[in-house]
């Protein structure tokens, strides 16, 4: 079953998470039945500070502006299967686990939990003060998943895109989709 699926990608440092989460999405097209992709500001920002281009316009996706509620993911009766956040701000975050939505990723965190759809949460911070721990604790009673940007070694990744994607990999295998990665005792 082809899924849909909004992404979001946060202001928080990490853009590279971002940038292979889209290029993973693009070669796992057949999975899917439609993305929309929203930035917060900072995201924009970072993205070009960080990897010095706006490649996130290149993907295909349709991007929504954050202040769009009119987008079919601000609503729980267009079905979507989730919200992944990627990387995720600890603002952003602690306004999904205030019940706030004040702009078009907000509202779609409190669709998904109301829905209880898949929300997926990048946490790329640290140290987490105790405020961000009981803010992920909140999402996560509420039916979030909080997967932080906390990369495996396991399999010997030689290269920082590697590193990168196992953080990704986890990240869409928790979302449902089939990949082939590495896996435990397994390749």
């Amino acid at each position: 079953m082809r899924k849909k699926y909004a992404i979001a990608i946060g202001g928080a440092s990490g853009s590279i998470y971002a940038k292979n989460l889209l290029n993973r999405l693009k070669s796992i097209d057949s999975q899917l039945e439609a993305v929309g992709l929203v930035l917060s500001d900072n995201a924009k920002f970072n993205w070009q500070f960080e990897l010095g281009n706006t490649d996130y316009e290149n993907y295909g996706f349709k991007i929504f502006d954050k202040g769009d509620f009119m987008a079919p993911f601000a609503s729980g009766s267009a079905n979507y299967d989730g919200l992944i956040v990627c990387p995720c701000s600890m603002g952003i975050l602690g306004r999904i686990a205030s019940g706030i939505s004040d702009d078009l990723i907000t509202r779609t965190a409190d669709v998904m939990l109301k829905e209880r759809k898949k929300l997926i949460l990048v946490p790329r911070e640290t140290p987490f003060n105790l405020i961000h721990l009981r803010n992920m604790e909140t999402i996560t009673l509420a039916g979030g998943i909080i997967c932080p940007a906390v990369p495996s070694f396991y399999n010997k990744p030689a290269t920082q895109d590697e590193i990168v994607m196992t953080v990704v990999d986890r990240v869409l295998q928790l979302a449902g989709f089939e990949l082939d990665t590495y896996r435990w005792g397994g390749n």
